[in-house]
Protein backbone atom coordinates (compact mmCIF):
# COMPACT_ATOMS: atom_id res chain seq x y z
CA UNK A 1 0.00 0.00 0.00
CA UNK A 2 1.67 3.20 -1.20
CA UNK A 3 1.32 6.42 0.77
CA UNK A 4 2.25 8.53 -2.24
CA UNK A 5 0.84 12.05 -2.08
CA UNK A 6 1.06 12.75 -5.81
CA UNK A 7 -1.07 13.96 -8.68
CA UNK A 8 -3.04 11.13 -10.36
CA UNK A 9 -0.70 10.73 -13.34
CA UNK A 10 2.27 10.29 -10.99
CA UNK A 11 0.49 8.22 -8.35
CA UNK A 12 -0.67 5.68 -10.95
CA UNK A 13 2.97 4.93 -11.76
CA UNK A 14 3.31 3.19 -8.36
CA UNK A 15 1.12 0.35 -9.68
CA UNK A 16 3.69 -0.43 -12.36
CA UNK A 17 2.53 -3.20 -14.69
CA UNK A 18 0.63 -4.97 -11.93
CA UNK A 19 4.00 -5.88 -10.44
CA UNK A 20 4.68 -3.13 -7.91
CA UNK A 21 2.23 -1.68 -5.34
CA UNK A 22 -1.16 -3.37 -5.02
CA UNK A 23 -2.87 -0.26 -3.66
CA UNK A 24 -2.28 3.46 -3.37
CA UNK A 25 -4.00 6.05 -1.19
CA UNK A 26 -6.09 8.37 -3.37
CA UNK A 27 -4.84 11.70 -2.02
CA UNK A 28 -6.08 13.82 -4.96
CA UNK A 29 -9.69 12.66 -4.52
CA UNK A 30 -10.02 13.18 -0.77
CA UNK A 31 -9.94 17.03 -0.55
CA UNK A 32 -12.19 17.35 -3.61
CA UNK A 33 -15.00 15.56 -1.79
CA UNK A 34 -14.98 18.45 0.68
CA UNK A 35 -14.45 21.06 -2.03
CA UNK A 36 -17.51 19.71 -3.86
CA UNK A 37 -19.57 20.30 -0.70
CA UNK A 38 -18.39 23.92 -0.44
CA UNK A 39 -18.93 24.65 -4.13
CA UNK A 40 -22.16 22.62 -4.10
CA UNK A 41 -21.02 21.12 -7.37
CA UNK A 42 -20.37 17.63 -8.71
CA UNK A 43 -17.61 18.77 -11.06
CA UNK A 44 -14.59 18.51 -8.68
CA UNK A 45 -15.39 14.85 -8.01
CA UNK A 46 -16.09 13.88 -11.62
CA UNK A 47 -12.96 15.60 -12.92
CA UNK A 48 -10.58 13.97 -10.44
CA UNK A 49 -12.07 10.47 -10.78
CA UNK A 50 -11.66 10.67 -14.54
CA UNK A 51 -7.97 11.48 -13.96
CA UNK A 52 -7.43 8.56 -11.57
CA UNK A 53 -8.82 5.92 -13.95
CA UNK A 54 -8.05 3.52 -15.48
CA UNK A 55 -5.59 1.54 -13.38
CA UNK A 56 -4.35 -2.08 -13.67
CA UNK A 57 -7.11 -4.61 -12.94
CA UNK A 58 -5.27 -6.24 -10.05
CA UNK A 59 -4.61 -2.89 -8.34
CA UNK A 60 -6.88 -0.51 -6.46
CA UNK A 61 -7.16 2.92 -4.89
CA UNK A 62 -7.55 3.25 -1.13
CA UNK A 63 -10.38 5.78 -0.69
CA UNK A 64 -10.53 7.73 2.58
CA UNK A 65 -12.08 10.80 4.16
CA UNK A 66 -9.67 11.37 7.03
CA UNK A 67 -6.59 9.78 8.59
CA UNK A 68 -4.15 10.25 11.48
CA UNK A 69 -2.43 13.23 9.87
CA UNK A 70 -3.68 16.60 8.72
CA UNK A 71 -6.07 16.80 5.77
CA UNK A 72 -3.36 17.48 3.24
CA UNK A 73 -3.92 20.19 0.64
CA UNK A 74 -0.81 19.66 -1.44
CA UNK A 75 -2.69 18.14 -4.38
CA UNK A 76 -5.07 21.09 -4.90
CA UNK A 77 -4.80 24.48 -6.60
CA UNK A 78 -4.17 27.70 -4.66
CA UNK A 79 -7.81 28.67 -5.18
CA UNK A 80 -9.05 25.32 -3.87
CA UNK A 81 -6.72 25.57 -0.87
CA UNK A 82 -8.14 29.01 -0.02
CA UNK A 83 -11.66 27.58 -0.24
CA UNK A 84 -10.77 24.73 2.11
CA UNK A 85 -9.12 27.01 4.67
CA UNK A 86 -12.02 29.45 4.57
CA UNK A 87 -14.68 26.79 5.11
CA UNK A 88 -12.99 24.15 7.23
CA UNK A 89 -10.19 25.90 9.15
CA UNK A 90 -11.57 29.20 10.37
CA UNK A 91 -9.32 29.13 13.46
CA UNK A 92 -5.54 29.29 12.82
CA UNK A 93 -4.89 26.38 15.23
CA UNK A 94 -6.87 24.15 12.89
CA UNK A 95 -4.13 24.47 10.28
CA UNK A 96 -0.92 22.48 10.21
CA UNK A 97 1.80 22.41 7.57
CA UNK A 98 -0.11 22.55 4.28
CA UNK A 99 -3.33 21.09 5.61
CA UNK A 100 -6.12 21.01 8.18
CA UNK A 101 -5.81 19.01 11.40
CA UNK A 102 -9.42 18.15 12.08
CA UNK A 103 -11.47 14.98 12.39
CA UNK A 104 -14.35 14.25 10.04
CA UNK A 105 -17.32 15.25 12.24
CA UNK A 106 -15.90 18.62 13.38
CA UNK A 107 -14.92 19.39 9.77
CA UNK A 108 -18.59 19.44 8.76
CA UNK A 109 -19.89 20.93 12.04
CA UNK A 110 -21.25 17.51 13.01
CA UNK A 111 -23.87 17.80 10.26
CA UNK A 112 -25.42 14.33 10.05
CA UNK A 113 -26.66 14.76 6.46
CA UNK A 114 -23.16 15.77 5.28
CA UNK A 115 -21.56 12.89 7.17
CA UNK A 116 -23.93 10.38 5.57
CA UNK A 117 -23.39 11.88 2.13
CA UNK A 118 -19.59 11.68 2.46
CA UNK A 119 -19.74 8.09 3.65
CA UNK A 120 -22.13 7.16 0.82
CA UNK A 121 -19.66 8.68 -1.65
CA UNK A 122 -16.54 6.98 -0.28
CA UNK A 123 -18.35 3.62 -0.13
CA UNK A 124 -19.55 3.78 -3.74
CA UNK A 125 -16.67 5.45 -5.62
CA UNK A 126 -14.21 3.03 -7.32
CA UNK A 127 -11.68 1.87 -4.77
CA UNK A 128 -11.42 0.25 -1.34
CA UNK A 129 -12.74 2.43 1.50
CA UNK A 130 -10.50 3.05 4.49
CA UNK A 131 -12.14 4.37 7.69
CA UNK A 132 -10.21 6.16 10.43
CA UNK A 133 -10.94 4.95 13.96
CA UNK A 134 -13.61 6.94 15.77
CA UNK A 135 -14.98 8.65 12.68
CA UNK A 136 -17.71 6.00 12.54
CA UNK A 137 -18.86 7.43 15.89
CA UNK A 138 -18.49 11.10 15.02
CA UNK A 139 -15.57 11.60 17.42
CA UNK A 140 -14.33 15.13 17.98
CA UNK A 141 -10.78 16.50 18.07
CA UNK A 142 -8.63 18.79 20.21
CA UNK A 143 -6.96 21.55 18.22
CA UNK A 144 -5.06 22.71 21.31
CA UNK A 145 -2.88 19.60 21.42
CA UNK A 146 0.46 19.93 19.68
CA UNK A 147 1.36 18.78 16.18
CA UNK A 148 -1.03 16.08 14.84
CA UNK A 149 -2.07 14.80 18.27
CA UNK A 150 -5.39 16.64 18.10
CA UNK A 151 -6.81 13.92 15.82
CA UNK A 152 -5.10 11.04 17.66
CA UNK A 153 -6.94 11.08 20.99
CA UNK A 154 -7.96 7.80 22.69
CA UNK A 155 -10.72 5.74 21.11
CA UNK A 156 -14.02 6.30 22.92
CA UNK A 157 -15.29 2.82 23.81
CA UNK A 158 -17.64 3.69 26.64
CA UNK A 159 -18.74 6.39 29.09
CA UNK A 160 -16.47 4.82 31.74
CA UNK A 161 -13.19 6.31 32.99
CA UNK A 162 -10.87 7.36 30.17
CA UNK A 163 -13.66 6.56 27.70
CA UNK A 164 -12.99 2.85 28.33
CA UNK A 165 -9.65 3.17 26.54
CA UNK A 166 -7.46 2.50 29.58
CA UNK A 167 -7.76 1.84 33.32
CA UNK A 168 -4.65 3.92 33.96
CA UNK A 169 -4.80 7.20 35.85
CA UNK A 170 -5.97 10.10 33.70
CA UNK A 171 -2.57 11.75 33.99
CA UNK A 172 -0.84 8.67 32.57
CA UNK A 173 -2.64 8.75 29.24
CA UNK A 174 -0.56 9.74 26.23
CA UNK A 175 -3.34 12.17 25.28
CA UNK A 176 -6.46 13.40 27.10
CA UNK A 177 -9.85 12.09 26.04
CA UNK A 178 -12.30 14.44 24.33
CA UNK A 179 -14.46 16.39 26.79
CA UNK A 180 -15.76 19.10 24.47
CA UNK A 181 -19.52 19.25 25.23
CA UNK A 182 -20.41 18.70 21.56
CA UNK A 183 -18.29 15.53 21.29
CA UNK A 184 -17.93 14.42 24.93
CA UNK A 185 -16.84 10.82 25.32
CA UNK A 186 -19.70 10.14 27.76
CA UNK A 187 -22.19 10.37 24.88
CA UNK A 188 -20.02 9.77 21.80
CA UNK A 189 -18.78 6.24 22.38
CA UNK A 190 -19.24 2.72 21.04
CA UNK A 191 -21.30 1.41 23.96
CA UNK A 192 -23.78 4.28 23.93
CA UNK A 193 -24.19 4.48 20.17
CA UNK A 194 -24.59 0.72 19.86
CA UNK A 195 -27.76 1.02 21.95
CA UNK A 196 -29.34 3.68 19.72
CA UNK A 197 -30.65 2.36 16.42
CA UNK A 198 -30.44 5.77 14.74
CA UNK A 199 -26.86 6.54 15.85
CA UNK A 200 -24.14 7.32 13.35
CA UNK A 201 -22.30 4.13 14.35
CA UNK A 202 -25.28 1.91 13.58
CA UNK A 203 -25.92 3.77 10.33
CA UNK A 204 -22.30 3.21 9.22
CA UNK A 205 -22.58 -0.46 10.16
CA UNK A 206 -25.71 -0.76 8.02
CA UNK A 207 -24.02 0.91 5.06
CA UNK A 208 -21.04 -1.44 5.37
CA UNK A 209 -23.39 -4.43 5.31
CA UNK A 210 -25.02 -3.08 2.14
CA UNK A 211 -21.65 -2.48 0.48
CA UNK A 212 -20.50 -5.97 1.42
CA UNK A 213 -23.68 -7.39 -0.12
CA UNK A 214 -22.80 -5.67 -3.41
CA UNK A 215 -19.03 -5.80 -2.99
CA UNK A 216 -18.28 -6.98 -6.53
CA UNK A 217 -20.14 -4.04 -8.12
CA UNK A 218 -18.74 -1.39 -5.78
CA UNK A 219 -15.33 -3.01 -5.46
CA UNK A 220 -14.60 -4.05 -9.05
CA UNK A 221 -17.26 -2.42 -11.20
CA UNK A 222 -16.70 0.24 -13.84
CA UNK A 223 -18.11 3.73 -13.34
CA UNK A 224 -20.21 5.54 -15.93
CA UNK A 225 -21.03 9.21 -15.32
CA UNK A 226 -24.42 10.30 -16.63
CA UNK A 227 -25.14 13.50 -18.55
CA UNK A 228 -27.73 15.97 -17.21
CA UNK A 229 -28.19 19.70 -16.56
CA UNK A 230 -28.14 20.09 -12.77
CA UNK A 231 -24.45 20.27 -11.80
CA UNK A 232 -25.32 20.28 -8.10
CA UNK A 233 -26.16 16.61 -8.46
CA UNK A 234 -23.61 13.83 -8.94
CA UNK A 235 -24.91 10.77 -10.80
CA UNK A 236 -23.08 7.67 -11.92
CA UNK A 237 -23.76 3.99 -12.57
CA UNK A 238 -21.49 1.28 -11.17
CA UNK A 239 -21.46 -1.68 -13.58
CA UNK A 240 -20.09 -5.20 -13.15
CA UNK A 241 -20.89 -8.30 -15.19
CA UNK A 242 -24.39 -7.27 -16.19
CA UNK A 243 -25.37 -5.77 -12.81
CA UNK A 244 -25.82 -2.03 -12.28
CA UNK A 245 -26.25 0.29 -9.30
CA UNK A 246 -27.31 3.89 -9.95
CA UNK A 247 -25.88 6.39 -7.45
CA UNK A 248 -27.43 9.87 -7.13
CA UNK A 249 -26.07 12.53 -4.74
CA UNK A 250 -27.20 16.06 -3.93
CA UNK A 251 -24.02 18.03 -3.25
CA UNK A 252 -25.97 21.18 -2.30
CA UNK A 253 -27.50 22.44 0.95
CA UNK A 254 -30.93 22.90 -0.64
CA UNK A 255 -33.62 20.61 -1.99
CA UNK A 256 -33.09 19.95 -5.67
CA UNK A 257 -34.07 17.68 -8.55
CA UNK A 258 -32.51 15.99 -11.53
CA UNK A 259 -33.86 14.46 -14.74
CA UNK A 260 -31.85 11.53 -16.04
CA UNK A 261 -31.86 10.01 -19.49
CA UNK A 262 -32.06 6.30 -18.64
CA UNK A 263 -33.59 5.06 -21.91
CA UNK A 264 -30.83 2.46 -22.22
CA UNK A 265 -32.40 0.82 -19.14
CA UNK A 266 -35.97 0.94 -20.43
CA UNK A 267 -38.10 -1.65 -18.65
CA UNK A 268 -35.71 -1.90 -15.69
CA UNK A 269 -36.97 -1.21 -12.17
CA UNK A 270 -34.82 0.85 -9.76
CA UNK A 271 -34.76 -0.74 -6.29
CA UNK A 272 -33.23 1.20 -3.42
CA UNK A 273 -30.55 -1.07 -1.97
CA UNK A 274 -30.71 0.06 1.67
CA UNK A 275 -34.47 -0.34 2.22
CA UNK A 276 -35.33 -2.45 -0.87
CA UNK A 277 -37.99 0.14 -1.77
CA UNK A 278 -39.17 -0.25 -5.38
CA UNK A 279 -39.31 2.71 -7.74
CA UNK A 280 -41.41 3.01 -10.94
CA UNK A 281 -40.18 1.25 -14.06
CA UNK A 282 -37.88 3.19 -16.39
CA UNK A 283 -39.47 4.25 -19.67
CA UNK A 284 -38.76 6.57 -22.60
CA UNK A 285 -39.24 9.80 -20.63
CA UNK A 286 -36.51 11.32 -18.43
CA UNK A 287 -36.43 9.74 -14.98
CA UNK A 288 -37.13 12.35 -12.31
CA UNK A 289 -35.53 12.45 -8.84
CA UNK A 290 -36.08 14.93 -6.02
CA UNK A 291 -33.46 15.03 -3.27
CA UNK A 292 -33.30 16.67 0.16
CA UNK A 293 -30.23 18.72 1.12
CA UNK A 294 -27.20 16.42 0.90
CA UNK A 295 -29.49 13.47 0.19
CA UNK A 296 -28.57 10.45 -1.91
CA UNK A 297 -29.87 7.24 -3.50
CA UNK A 298 -28.24 3.90 -4.23
CA UNK A 299 -30.51 2.02 -6.64
CA UNK A 300 -30.17 -1.41 -8.22
CA UNK A 301 -31.34 -1.39 -11.80
CA UNK A 302 -33.22 -4.68 -11.99
CA UNK A 303 -33.62 -6.20 -15.45
CA UNK A 304 -37.17 -7.09 -16.54
CA UNK A 305 -35.85 -10.60 -17.21
CA UNK A 306 -34.85 -11.04 -13.57
CA UNK A 307 -37.36 -12.14 -10.97
CA UNK A 308 -37.12 -9.51 -8.19
CA UNK A 309 -38.06 -10.97 -4.84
Amino acid sequence: LAEANQWPSEAKEYFGNEDEFHMCFNFPLMPRLFIALVKQSSLPIKEIINQTLPIPKTCDWAIFLRNHDELTLEMVTDEERDIMYSEYAKVPKMRLNLGIRRRLAPLVDNDRAKLELLYALVLSIPGSPVLYYGDELGMGDNIYLGDRNGVRTPMQWSYDRNAGFSRADNEALYSPVITNPNFHYESVNVESESRISSSLLNWVRKMLRVRKKYNTIFGRGDIQFLTYENKKVLCYVRIYEGEQILCVFNMSSKHTFVELDLKQYKGYRPVEVITEARFPFIGDLPYFFTLPPHGFFWLRLVSPNVEDG
